[in-house]
Formats: C-alpha cells, sequence, structure tokens
C-alpha cells in the first residue's frame, strides 16, 4: 500500500509541483488528503468542516476558507490525476466549494456589519438581503479548479440601516460586497480562495460594486448589449433573493419570440474574440483558441437565446444538459452531440491538467518539453505527438459544427443577376434599364412592379426601421426579386411577400431569421404563391413565421400525440392566466393549420386526410377546452362533468375546411339537484372560450342552431330529452344532419348513449315516398334563398353542387339503413357512395360520378380558400360537366 501510494505521489507530484510544495509546506494536509483520497469531499462535509472551526473575526474566517481550499483541491488533484474521480466530479466539487465559501463569507459579514449600522430595510419595512449572482462556469456549475468567479451584487431597495450608526442601504451592501470579494480574493499566507471578477456588472469597472434591482433593471433595458444577454444565460443566484430578480433578468436575456437575431450578435462576439486572439498570440489557447471551449458555449447557448423564449426548457445554465437537450429536441443531430460532448470533455479535462501545474488560471498549452510531457503524461498519453494529434482531432470537430451553425446564410454574392436585383433596389439603375430588367426576369407587369418597390423603398414604414433591420431587409429584398420572378404569379406573390415583410419588419428578430434560413425564405415565397390566404393568415398571426424553421414538417403528417403533449405542457406553464391559457390554445391551432395548408401546398395530401387532419385538430381543442373551463368554474367538483360535445355538419363528417366553423349540440346525463343549472352555465362558458376573440384571434366560430327546437331550444340537454326530441319531433331534415353527426368530445359514456340513439333513429324504417318528399322540399327550400349567378357556378348552393350530393347520400342513409346496418357509420360521403354502390343501392357508374363530382368540388373549395375567395363560387368552366351529371342523378333519384 505504501509504495502504491509513493508511486501515485510521485506521478501525481510530477504531473503538479502545485500539490508537492503544498504538501511539502503541510504535512498534515498532506496525511489528511492521502486519508481522503478514495472518495470525494461532499457538499455536507465541507459545511461540518466550517461549522468546526472557531471562527471569530474576520482573520480566523479567511484562514478557515482557505484552508479548506486546500483540503478539497488537494482532494480533487489526488482523485482526478489518478483516475479516482471524473470531470463530472471534480466540477461538482469546485462549484460546491465557491458557493459554500461565498455563503459563509456573506453571512459573516452580513452579520457583522448589522452589529454597526444595524438591518437594511426596504420600504415594506423589512430587513433587505444580499442577492449574489455567479456568472459563466459558477452559473453554469461547471467552474475549474483555478477559475476566476464572475459575480455581479444587488440588492432590492434602496433605504437606510436602522441601528446606532445609519447609512444608505447602497452604502451598507457596498461594504458587504467588498468584505465578501477580500475574504475570497486576498492573497495571505495560507493563499486565497477564488479570485474575483467584477467585470460582468453594469457599466464594468466604473461603476459601484452592487446596485439596487431599480438600477439593474433600468441598465439592462436602456444600455444592456448582446454580450450581455449571452453572459446571462449563465447567471445563477448563489445566494439572496431571486425570484424578483429573475423577473427582472429573465425579458432581457430571453425575447419573447424566435430570436434569430442572436446569430449575428454571437458572430461579431466572436470576431472580437478571434482578433483579440490574435493579436495577443494565443492561437493555441484551448479555451479561445480554433476549435476551443468557448465555441462549444457558443453553439449551445445561441439555441438558449434563439429559442428560450419560446421554450422555458432551454433556459439550463450547464453546457452539457443543454447539448443533450439540444439533441433531445432535434435542433442537433446525434453525431454532432456525441461529438461536442467528446470534445468538450477532453478540453475541460486537459484545462484542469494545465492548471493543476501551477494553481494557475491558464488554459496555454505549454512550449517547452518539460511541460509538454507533463501535459501528455496526466492526459494519460506515453508522449506529446500522440496526445496533440487526438487534442486536434477534437478541435477539427468543434470548428466543422461550430462554422454550420454560425455559417453565413446569405452573403453578398457577385453574380450578375443579383448585382442588377441589388442595384434595382438600392435605386441606381435608371428607369428604362430597371423596367427592362423586371421585364427579362419575368415580371408581366414591370411598370407596376417597380412602383410597389419604388413605394416601398420609400414608404415610412422601410426609412423608420433601426439601421440593423434596415440593413437586412436590404439583403433580403434582391434575394426575394429574384427567386420572386421564378414563379407562376410574380406579380401578385411579390405583393403578398411585401405585405408579409411589412407586418414582420418591426421584429428584427423575423428579418435576421430569413436572411439566416434561405430554405425558410424560398419556402415562404411558396407559400405566397400558392394564393392570398396563406400570406393573410401570416400577416395575422406573425408569430408563425417561427413555424418556417423545421421545414421537414411541411412534409410529413401532422403528429397529434406530440400536438396534444405540447399544447397541455404549454397550458400548464400558463396556468393561473386565463388570456394566456387562451392565447396558448389560438396560436398551437394556427402553427398547425398553417402547417397543413403548407402540407397542402408543398407537401403530397389529398383533401380528405387534409380534413381529417383539421377535424382531429378541432377534436383534440375542444376536448381541452372542456377540462379547463370545467376546471375554472366548479375547481371544488371532485368528479368529471357528465357532459359531452356532438359534432354536426362538416365537423361532424370530418369533412373541415381551413375556415369552418362548428357545428355541436351539448349533451348531459346528470339528474343530481342543481346540475342542469351548472351544466348550461358550463355550455355558454364553452362558446364563449372559443368564440372569444384575443390577441391571438378568436379559437372557433361556433354555430348552435341544430340543437334540440334550434334557437328557441335550450342551449344544453340532457340524453333523455335529446332522445325524446329525435324520436318523436325532430323533423326530417334533422334526421338528414344526425346522418353526419358523432361524439367528439367528454364523457365517453354519454358518447356511446348518443351512439345508440343515432343508430336507432337512422335504422327506424320510413315511407320511402315521403321521405323523397321532405328532403326534395328542404332541397327546393334552400335554393329559394339562394340567388343564382349564370356566370359564376357556386359550389356549395347551386343545383347540381355539394348540398345535392350530400342530400343523396342523407337520403340514401335514411331510406335503407333499417335493411343494412353499416350504412350507419358516418364514414364520409365518398366512403358511403362507395358502400351504397356494393350494396347494390347505386348503379356504380353514377356513384363514382357522384364521387368525381364531389372530390373535385372540395379540391376546388380548399383552392378557393388559399386564394381567399370567401364566396365559393367558381368559373364554370372550372367544373365542366359535373353539374349537369349531379342534376342529372338528382332527378333520376327523386323523379317520383
Amino acid at each position: 500500500m505504501s509504495q502504491l501510494i509513493d508511486k501515485n505521489l510521485a506521478y501525481t507530484f510530477y504531473c503538479s509541483p502545485f500539490i508537492k510544495r503544498l504538501f511539502e509546506a503541510d504535512q498534515d494536509l498532506e496525511q489528511k488528503s492521502l486519508e481522503h483520497i478514495n472518495h470525494p469531499f461532499s457538499r455536507q462535509e465541507m459545511e461540518s468542516w466550517l461549522n468546526s472551526r472557531q471562527i471569530l473575526d474576520e482573520a480566523s474566517l479567511n484562514q478557515s476558507l482557505r484552508k479548506l481550499r486546500q483540503y478539497v483541491v488537494a482532494n480533487i488533484i489526488l482523485r482526478d490525476l489518478n483516475k479516482l474521480g471524473d470531470l463530472d466530479e471534480v466540477l461538482v466539487s469546485i462549484t460546491a466549494l465557491a458557493e459554500i465559501t461565498l455563503i459563509q463569507a456573506h453571512q459573516f459579514h452580513f452579520n457583522y456589519l448589522k452589529t454597526i449600522h444595524g438591518s437594511p430595510i426596504g420600504l415594506n419595512g423589512e430587513e433587505q438581503q444580499l442577492s449574489i449572482v455567479g456568472m459563466g462556469k459558477l452559473g453554469g456549475e461547471e467552474l475549474n479548479v483555478s477559475s476566476d468567479i464572475d459575480l455581479i451584487f444587488a440588492y432590492p431597495e434602496e433605504g437606510d440601516t436602522e441601528g446606532k450608526e445609519p447609512i444608505s442601504n447602497q452604502s451598507f451592501f457596498i461594504k458587504l460586497s467588498k468584505k465578501i470579494i477580500s475574504s475570497l480574493n486576498d492573497i495571505t499566507e495560507d493563499g486565497f480562495v477564488f479570485r474575483v471578477d467584477m467585470q460582468l456588472r453594469p457599466f464594468g469597472s466604473e461603476s459601484q460594486i452592487t446596485c439596487s434591482y431599480q438600477m439593474l433593471e433600468d441598465y439592462y433595458q436602456k444600455y444592456g448589449r448582446e454580450w450581455e444577454r449571452y453572459a446571462w444565460v449563465k447567471g445563477r443566484v448563489i445566494a439572496g433573493p431571486r425570484i424578483e430578480l429573475n423577473k427582472i433578468i429573465d425579458p432581457f436575456v430571453y425575447r419573447r419570440y424566435l430570436d434569430y437575431g442572436a446569430l449575428n450578435s454571437m458572430r461579431d462576439l466572436k470576431s472580437q474574440i478571434q482578433n483579440d486572439v490574435k493579436k495577443r498570440g494565443i492561437q493555441e489557447n484551448i479555451k479561445l483558441g480554433r476549435g476551443g471551449i468557448r465555441k462549444v458555449e457558443f453553439i449551445a447557448q445561441v439555441y438558449q437565446l434563439i429559442r428560450g423564449g419560446q421554450d422555458k426548457a432551454l433556459k439550463l445554465k450547464s453546457l452539457l444538459p443543454t447539448l443533450k437537450l439540444l439533441e433531445t429536441k432535434n435542433l442537433l443531430s446525434t453525431e454532432a452531440v456525441k461529438s461536442l460532448t467528446e470534445a468538450y470533455r477532453f478540453l475541460r479535462n486537459l484545462e484542469h491538467r494545465l492548471q493543476y501545474i501551477e494553481d494557475k488560471q491558464t488554459q496555454e498549452l505549454p512550449k517547452s518539453d518539460e511541460g509538454k510531457s507533463r501535459v501528455a503524461k496526466s492526459m494519460q498519453y506515453e508522449d506529446w505527438n500522440l496526445f496533440y494529434r487526438d487534442l486536434e482531432i477534437h478541435r477539427a470537430k468543434i470548428e466543422l459544427y461550430f462554422d454550420e451553425v454560425f455559417k453565413e446564410a446569405i452573403k453578398d454574392e457577385d453574380s450578375p443577376q443579383l448585382n442588377m436585383a441589388k442595384a434595382l433596389w438600392h435605386g441606381t439603375l435608371k428607369l428604362e434599364d430597371a423596367l427592362q430588367y423586371l421585364e427579362s426576369l419575368g415580371f408581366k407587369l414591370p411598370s407596376e412592379t417597380y412602383q410597389v418597390l419604388d413605394g416601398l423603398k420609400h414608404s415610412s414604414r422601410y426609412i423608420h426601421l433601426p439601421e440593423s433591420s434596415r440593413q437586412r431587409f436590404d439583403l433580403l429584398m434582391p434575394l426575394i426579386i429574384n427567386e420572386v420572378s421564378l414563379t407562376s404569379a410574380s406579380y401578385a406573390t411579390l405583393i403578398r411577400m411585401i405585405s408579409v415583410l411589412e407586418s414582420i419588419c418591426r421584429r428584427a428578430s423575423y428579418l435576421a431569421m430569413l436572411t439566416e434560413n434561405p430554405s425558410a425564405l424560398k419556402i415562404l415565397i411558396k407559400l405566397s404563391e400558392a394564393g392570398p390566404w396563406l400570406s393573410q393568415y401570416l400577416v395575422q398571426h406573425p408569430i408563425l413565421i417561427d413555424e418556417l424553421l423545421d421545414i421537414n414538417h411541411f412534409y410529413t403528417k401532422p403528429d397529434f400525440a406530440e400536438i396534444k403533449a405540447r399544447l397541455q405542457k404549454d397550458l400548464l406553464d400558463a396556468r393561473d392566466d386565463i388570456e394566456h391559457q387562451m392565447n396558448v390554445m389560438r396560436n398551437i391551432k394556427h402553427a398547425t393549420i398553417f402547417k397543413l395548408a403548407a402540407l397542402e401546398v408543398i407537401g403530397d395530401v389529398s383533401v380528405e386526410n387534409l380534413s381529417d387532419y383539421l377535424t382531429e385538430l378541432a377534436d383534440l381543442l375542444i376536448e381541452e377546452t372542456l377540462d379547463l373551463v370545467w376546471s375554472y368554474m366548479y375547481s371544488e367538483q371532485i368528479d368529471l362533468p357528465k357532459f359531452a360535445v356532438i359534432a354536426y355538419g362538416k365537423f361532424g363528417g370530418k369533412e373541415m375546411s381551413y375556415t369552418s366553423d362548428l357545428d355541436v349540440v351539448f349533451i348531459y346525463d346528470d339528474e343530481r339537484d342543481g346540475m342542469a343549472e351548472k351544466y348550461a352555465r358550463f355550455a355558454q362558458r364553452i362558446n364563449s372560450w372559443l368564440n372569444t376573440y384575443t390577441s391571438s384571434g378568436v379559437l372557433y366560430e361556433i354555430d348552435l342552431a341544430l340543437r334540440p327546437d334550434g334557437a328557441s331550444g335550450l342551449l344544453v340537454s340532457s340524453i333523455n330529452a335529446f332522445r325524446d326530441y329525435q324520436s318523436k319531433r325532430a323533423w326530417t331534415w334533422e334526421h338528414q344532419a344526425i346522418t353526419r353527426a358523432r361524439f367528439c368530445a367528454g364523457d365517453k359514456e354519454i358518447g356511446n348513449q348518443f351512439e345508440k340513439i343515432r343508430f336507432n333513429i337512422l335504422n327506424a324504417p320510413r315511407d320511402i315516398n315521403q321521405l323523397k318528399k321532405d328532403v326534395v322540399e328542404m332541397r327546393e327550400k334552400m335554393v329559394e334563398k339562394h340567388k343564382v349567378d349564370h356566370h359564376y357556378f357556386d359550389l356549395k348552393q347551386d343545383r347540381g353542387g355539394i348540398i345535392d350530393i350530400e342530400f343523396i347520400v342523407q337520403y340514401f342513409v335514411l331510406a335503407f339503413s333499417a335493411s343494412y346496418k353499416e350504412l350507419t357509420h358516418n364514414i364520409g360521403n365518398i366512403g358511403l357512395l362507395n358502400l351504397f354502390s356494393k350494396k347494390n343501392l347505386i348503379e356504380v357508374e353514377m356513384a363514382e360520378k357522384l364521387i368525381d363530382a364531389y372530390r373535385l368540388y372540395r379540391s376546388l373549395q380548399h383552392q378557393l380558400g388559399l386564394e381567399a375567395k370567401l364566396d365559393g363560387k367558381v368559373i364554370l368552366s372550372e367544373v365542366d360537366h359535373y353539374p349537369m351529371e349531379v342534376i342529372s342523378i338528382w332527378k333520376e333519384l327523386f323523379k317520383d
């Protein structure tokens, strides 16, 4: 054992002359360190050791803190160099030491100053406490063994102390802060605890060492710079109040929207660091140099700055967990995270071994042969060349992924085409040349196009943009001109793109995102080309620009399980804030509809599938609405509501479009006293929740006209009343409506009861002739109220249109379900028409004609929606012979 210890110590002393001198100066320290070598110092052991010391004055405090540091650092070096501990252990141990010594120094000096000046009192009459914020690696809980600690001090409020020698709160906390720094930073015969760096405080070394929360807030609102946002990503309150301080700092660090301006800011910061490295000749610095630690930190933190405002999960302080989370969220590839993690661990281990040599804060590789040999052996390599080869591999991987993340997406290219577009946008082309150039690009209205661009360039909206935003705007416009010229309707597409840009240009982050992501810009142009509805939707909801980031989801089916999970998480984060929760639901709906519309435009999805997706989204949002509204209204109610929502019309038949309202009926099954009134109020609140306009718009327009007795009926019906109405008093048209009805949300047992009622209604034997008469009469009433435009065809209302086909389907269901039970299944109009032909209820050719017409009409409806044409009319030539075929079939079926 003795030989083993001697051997280990010889190796340790070779790698760390510092610890050799430490042990030579203090034999007791060496003995106790060797006794403790088999386990690391825990936080509890550190605290217990300090508590056992007789700390009576400042001198004994400072000595105790330094002695503790010697024990802990010696333990770290012994265990790390001899492979008894790992990087994670080192980071935990040294961070715990920093926190414990900070807290101990703070508590001692706070109590001492109170004996002289009394407690610092705020406006509320309560004692004030100092907030100690750890920045950098201390905030990230990943300190170096010989690291500086970056601190910021702040206190809640101005005021005065209450004591024999009263002073202002500011004076009190300045004295306290200076004392804390002295106890850690000053070098005595026992060394130091941690070097303290205060450069990150507001106004740096030129300012007071501590400030009030109000001053902190004013500074970051007025003067806060981008690099300070980066620094505060790791900012963590070590001691004192934290909630109010975090409320001040969080909005400064994290934007409410996706902040792609952070990329450019961090590029500038990177350039400043690289210039400094070059100037100081420290290219071999493993922190700041090529492929260094700082670049791994930049990669992680730029994603945090960009997305942390929207995704609170990304507000982590430590780097390695952040990298892992970025992999989970598909922001970095598995391969990238693996390579960056391995490289970061390698460099951090190397950093520690460089610092073990002389207990100095250094990241510079040695130049002497002896220094190189020492580092190679401490890193478990036979010689320097083998070590340096692996170091270069890790550096190269960091550079690769760093360049990938921070690549300049849109640059000032020198292509003749782009240079002409720049000249056009900047107004340096003669009018004749400009018009000729636009015509050569394919703009059919060159003069009008020039006027639009010139008007934009001289508009107050553009002129009054901040300089950085105007530069990005100028970078985008030539590219947009070129890309738009390739579309089928270049002038109209340009108008729509300008409309979108005008709606987002005051958010510099969105302009930055489009300049950073040319693929996103191309998708936006393609969506604008599809029609005005999508671009208007973006203008109304600019936050949807964020959805352009992940292009892949425009080509994949929506994952409603993932959408539901995200919705529930966001609703939980917004708990106790009704309006915020309303906006969460609306934003999820807008984002999903936008993705679906994009899927239709650039992906591959049928009209039927699209309607299914829109219906599933509505079902999900209705279900969540029921849960939320009930919890707000009747939180004392233990039982879940015996309440269900029944979907009718296009919602019931799963044939929704982008702008469909929801035809619904509310049903309950609860005979307890007072519950009818509760469910009535519940139904009203649901209606209000869905219909209310918030800053994010409306969730759904709700139509309740199909409830029993229509507008004169109750808002919500008991299941028994609904059954009684449908079996005894309902009109034929109401039975037609129930062919497309289905349970969509709420109590499943009520849903089962509804399905039985529906089945019984549809299976009831009917007089076929009377049924035909009722269906025809109802259709005639609708035609009488409808004005015919002989130049256009109304896809829904005109004879031979959608309503005729739907009525035909409903007639067959009501006429023949008694004989063919499967006709009661709510499988959509196309599915039912196919089923009718299989059962020989209708000729195959006739069914196929109706299906072809219905598919065409539905497809044209969706196209009209994208074109923002809400009248539902198309030119007669677009529907060709289909209306006449449908009319012919109608006459054949209802001729009697």
